[in-house]
C-alpha cells in the first residue's frame, strides 16, 4: 500500500530505507542517533531549525492552476507560481527525497471525520515526522486500512537548497501548494511549523468551497458541565493557546478549527505552543505537557543538567513545543465542540490604546473579524525583533486562499444564527504604548475572558467609546477598574486622544484599502476618528 501511495506523489522508486507509522519513542531515538536533536531533563525532544526560526511568508506560494487561478485571492499572503517551475521544484524534490532513508506518517486534518482530509506526510528527518504525527489527528486502524489514496502529499525536504535562478522561488527555501496536484511541498526549512501552516492553508480553501464549513485561525474550548463552547481568534502571540488552556474548561484544540451547522472542531491532533518564558506557575497546563514525546524547537537546554530553559531566547524569540492534545490534562480529546456560544478576538494593541475588553454587536464583530488588527511579536516571523503593528486579515490572512469577503460572510451568517456573543479582547499594552506602557498582565486577562464565557461581564454597565465604537464594561470581578479604560492609564490624556485617533484612523485606511465591498453598516460600525 505504501508505495503505490508514494507513487501518486512521484516517490515510486525510493532508494533508502522506509519506515512507516512509528512510535514516537522510535523517532526519537532516530532523531538522536541522527544529531537532529538532543533529549531534555523533561523527556522532550530538543531540536534547532537552523536559520529559519520561524514562518518565512516570502517563501509561501500557491500554484497557478487552471482551477484555482479565478478563485485565489492573489495578493502578497497568496502569490502565485507558475506551473513549469512548480514541475521543476517537485523533480528536485523527489530526486533528493529518493536516494534517502524516509519516514512516512499517515495523518488526518478534522477531527469531525465528516469533513476530514488525509495528508500523506513525507520527511528526511525523523523529528520532523514526530512532529506531524503528534501535531495533526492520528487515524483510526480502520481509518488506516481505508486510508488509499490519500488527499493530499505532503513532501518535506529541509536539506534541499533550491537555486532561486533555476527554480525562480524567493530564496533557498520554499513552501508551495499545488491545489490541482494535491501535493504541499516544504523545502530548505527545518523549522516544522511551516508543515503546519500549509495543511491549515489547504484545509481553509477545501473547507468552505466543498463542505460550506468556515475554517478559523482560532483556539476553541468548552465547559464540561453545559457543553457551552468559546473560539479565540488571534494570530500567534496574542494568547490563543495560553487562554484556551482553561483548567476550568476542556480544550478542544489551540491554533485551528472549523465551524459547521451545529459543531466546532479541531482540525489538529494536537498544540503548538510559543515557549518562550513559560512556567509551571504562570501556564502550568502547557508546562506540564513538555515532556516525553514533544519536540521543543530552538529552546535552549543547559549541556550538563539538560534542562530546558524557557526564559532563553538567544536562539529566537520564537521557541516552540509541539504535544498531542491529550497532554493537557483537561482536553476534550474527541476535538469537538456545539456551536460556538462566545467568540473572543485577540488583539495585542502595541499603541496602549483598546480597552482590555469591549463588546461588538454583529455588524461591529463583522469588522473586527476583517480587520484582523493586532501586533506581530518578535520572533513569530522573520527578522520581527520587537512589536509592529499589524492588519491580518480575520486574523490568519497569510492562510487563508479565498477572499476575506467569502469567509466573513460565512462567519456573519453563523454567528446570527447560533446567536454567539463577541468580545474584542487587548492583551497587549496598557498606560501607553510598547516602550512606555506595560504589557497586559495574565491574570487581569484570564478574569475578563472568565466573566465573557460565563456572561457574567453583561451584568455590568457599560459605557460606549464613540472613537473605538466600541461598548466597554466598567466593572469585572477581580480586575482593577483603573484599567478597564484605557485612557486613565495613560499619565497624557492628551497624548491618549491623539493616539486613539491614529488607531482608528488606521482602521478606516485599511477598510478603505483593502474592502471597498465592504457594507455600509458594517463599515459604521468601525472605529470613527473623531476631526
Amino acid at each position: 500500500m505504501i508505495q503505490d501511495q508514494l507513487a501518486i506523489c512521484g516517490l515510486g522508486e525510493c532508494r533508502g530505507a522506509i519506515l512507516t507509522d512509528a512510535a514516537p519513542a522510535t523517532l526519537i531515538e532516530k532523531a538522536i542517533r541522527s544529531n537532529e536533536g538532543s533529549l531534555a531533563s523533561n523527556g522532550s525532544l530538543c531540536v534547532k531549525t537552523g536559520a529559519y526560526t520561524g514562518r518565512s511568508p516570502h517563501d509561501r506560494f500557491i500554484v497557478d492552476t487552471p482551477d484555482v487561478h479565478d478563485v485565489i485571492a492573489w495578493g502578497a499572503a497568496n502569490k502565485p507560481f507558475a506551473v513549469e517551475d512548480y514541475q521543476r521544484v517537485k523533480q528536485a524534490v523527489c530526486d533528493y527525497l529518493k536516494v534517502r532513508d524516509l519516514y512516512i506518517v499517515h495523518a488526518i486534518a478534522g477531527a469531525d471525520r465528516r469533513w476530514c482530509r488525509k495528508f500523506l506526510v513525507v520527511c528526511e528527518r525523523a523529528s520532523q515526522a514526530l512532529f506531524a504525527r503528534q501535531l495533526l489527528v492520528r487515524p483510526s486502524r480502520r481509518q488506516l486500512a481505508d486510508f488509499e489514496p490519500q488527499d493530499f502529499s505532503v513532501l518535506v525536504a529541509p536539506g534541499l537548497k533550491l537555486d532561486p535562478s533555476v527554480h525562480h522561488t524567493h530564496s533557498e527555501a520554499a513552501v508551495l501548494i499545488n491545489f490541482e496536484t494535491h501535493e504541499i511541498i516544504v523545502a530548505g526549512t527545518m523549522y516544522s511549523g511551516e508543515i503546519k501552516k500549509a495543511v491549515f492553508s489547504v484545509m481553509n480553501y477545501l473547507l468552505p468551497v466543498e463542505d460550506n464549513v468556515l475554517p478559523m485561525h482560532s483556539s476553541a474550548n468548552m465547559d464540561p458541565v453545559t457543553g457551552e463552547t468559546a473560539v479565540f481568534f488571534g494570530l500567534s502571540g496574542t494568547g490563543k493557546t495560553t487562554l484556551s488552556a482553561d483548567p476550568q474548561r476542556m480544550l478542544i484544540g489551540d491554533d485551528e478549527h472549523g465551524w459547521a451547522e451545529n459543531s466546532v472542531f479541531n482540525l489538529e491532533g494536537g498544540c503548538y505552543a510559543k515557549a518562550i518564558r513559560i512556567s509551571a506557575v504562570t501556564e502550568p497546563e502547557i508546562f506540564d505537557a513538555i515532556r516525553f514525546g514533544s519536540i521543543c524547537e530552538n529552546v535552549v537546554i543547559d549541556p550538563v543538567t539538560r534542562r530546558p530553559d524557557f526564559f532563553d531566547g538567544s536562539l529566537t524569540e520564537n521557541t516552540r513545543a509541539a504535544y498531542p492534545i491529550d497532554y493537557i490534562k483537561n482536553a476534550q480529546v474527541m476535538g469537538q465542540g456545539r456551536y460556538p456560544n462566545v467568540v473572543i478576538f485577540l488583539t495585542c494593541d502595541s499603541f496602549g490604546v483598546l480597552p482590555p475588553i469591549s463588546r461588538l454587536g454583529r455588524d461591529g464583530a463583522m469588522y473586527h473579524f476583517l480587520s484582523g488588527f493586532t501586533s506581530k511579536v518578535a520572533g513569530t516571523e522573520r527578522g520581527v525583533n520587537q512589536p509592529v503593528p499589524t492588519f491580518s486579515t480575520l486574523f490568519g490572512e497569510p492562510f487563508m486562499p479565498l477572499s476575506p469577503l467569502w469567509y466573513a460572510d460565512m462567519f456573519g451568517a453563523k454567528m446570527e444564527r447560533s446567536g454567539t456573543r463577541v468580545y474584542l479582547i487587548n492583551t497587549g499594552w496598557t498606560g501607553g504604548s510598547y516602550g512606555t506602557g506595560a504589557r497586559m498582565d495574565l491574570a487581569s486577562t484570564r478574569l475578563m475572558v472568565s466573566a465573557a464565557l460565563s456572561g457574567s461581564v453583561e451584568d455590568a454597565t457599560f459605557v460606549h467609546d464613540p472613537v473605538l465604537n466600541v461598548d466597554v464594561p466598567q466593572h469585572v470581578d477581580g480586575v482593577d477598574p483603573h484599567i478597564l479604560n484605557p485612557r486613565d492609564t495613560w499619565l497624557d490624556k492628551a497624548e491618549y486622544d491623539r493616539a486613539a485617533c491614529a488607531l482608528a484612523q488606521m482602521f478606516v485606511d485599511n477598510a478603505n484599502a483593502k474592502y471597498p465591498d465592504m457594507t455600509d453598516a458594517v463599515r459604521a460600525a468601525g472605529p470613527q476618528p473623531q476631526a
